[in-house]
């Protein structure tokens, strides 16, 4: 009956042509110098070739000796890379995660926190989408994304949510508008002005923050809404009389002739929480790592 080739006979020859010895091969490997003899003697009668030459000072690879220890070393090298990488994939520590973005990535606190992650975790294959929420909930749902970072409510089935950071709200007014002289602004000041949204998130989610905040019973609200992005709404403040609401992780980017003031509450700030979303049902080692850092970085020192 044939004998099986299996990994530690090529263990057993590469030890042998390193210490080109038997004896020495043998107390390297911790067994007896009759068993690795009987081993490799059995791998020579199953090939039909001799791999080593014999000596009364050790042993020496044969021309097909080199050969077979070449494919040998190449094999095992494979094989420890192989077994590194599913150990690293089970911890977390190697594969892949997909992150969809709803907030912009010059967010201070997002920025850092995918900073963190990559530097911690080198070995994971990362990639970031950014899109609507409805595009990214609906990536999570299809499995298509292991995670989300979104603002406001989670319209995730069966899924899972980690409260992050909030972001302050402001509102973007033209530099003369007779509100850019306050340090800040209380919703009651904006009353009466029409705003400019865009029709692309996070418009809609701003819109219902409006209406909340402003719309009393039978008022209307002046409300021009464009499919365009946030960047060309704030381009577009300074050339009128609108305004418009942001988050403050938006106002990274200045442009001409137009000024944030911070929108307030009485004494207090108005704030958008964001989120972590992901499906309960996700396995990703790469992705329990991910959350981990996450609830790290947010949970020890709060939310806000």
């Amino acid at each position: 009956m044939s004998m099986p080739i299996e990994l530690r006979h090529l263990r057993y020859v590469i030890a042998a042509d390193n210490h080109r010895s038997f004896r020495q091969a043998a107390a390297s490997l911790r067994l007896k110098q009759s068993t690795l003899s009987r081993r490799i003697h059995q791998l020579e009668d199953e090939l039909g070739v001799l791999l080593f030459t014999r000596h009364s000072t050790g042993v020496r690879p044969t021309t097909a000796g080199h050969e077979f220890l070449r494919r040998a070393a190449r094999i095992t090298e494979e094989v420890q890379a192989m077994t590194a990488l599913a150990k690293a994939e089970s911890r977390g520590e190697a594969g892949r995660l997909s992150v969809g973005l709803y907030t912009s990535l010059s967010a201070g606190q997002l920025r850092a926190s995918l900073l963190d992650y990559v530097a911690r975790y080198p070995e994971v294959a990362f990639s970031a989408v950014e899109g609507s929420r409805a595009h990214l909930f609906a990536e999570l749902e299809s499995g298509a994304l292991d995670i989300a970072i979104v603002s406001g409510e989670s319209d995730l089935r069966k899924g899972l949510v980690l409260p992050l950071w909030a972001d302050r709200v402001v509102v973007a007014l033209p530099e003369q508008h007779r509100l850019a002289v306050n340090e800040f602004v209380y919703w009651t000041e904006l009353k009466g002005e029409r705003f400019l949204l865009s029709c692309r998130d996070p418009g809609p989610e701003i819109h219902d923050l409006l209406m909340v905040k402003l719309a009393a019973p039978g008022e209307r609200l002046l409300v021009d809404r464009h499919d365009v992005s946030r960047e060309n709404i704030l381009s577009m403040i300074s050339v009128g009389h609108m305004v418009s609401l942001v988050y403050e992780t938006s106002t990274g980017a200045s442009y001409a002739g137009v000024v944030y003031r911070e929108v307030r509450d009485g004494n207090s700030p108005s704030w958008i929480g964001q989120s972590a979303c992901w499906r309960d049902d996700n396995a990703n080692p790469a992705l329990r790592r991910f959350v981990d850092l996450l609830r790290l970085r947010y949970t020890s020192r709060g939310a806000g």
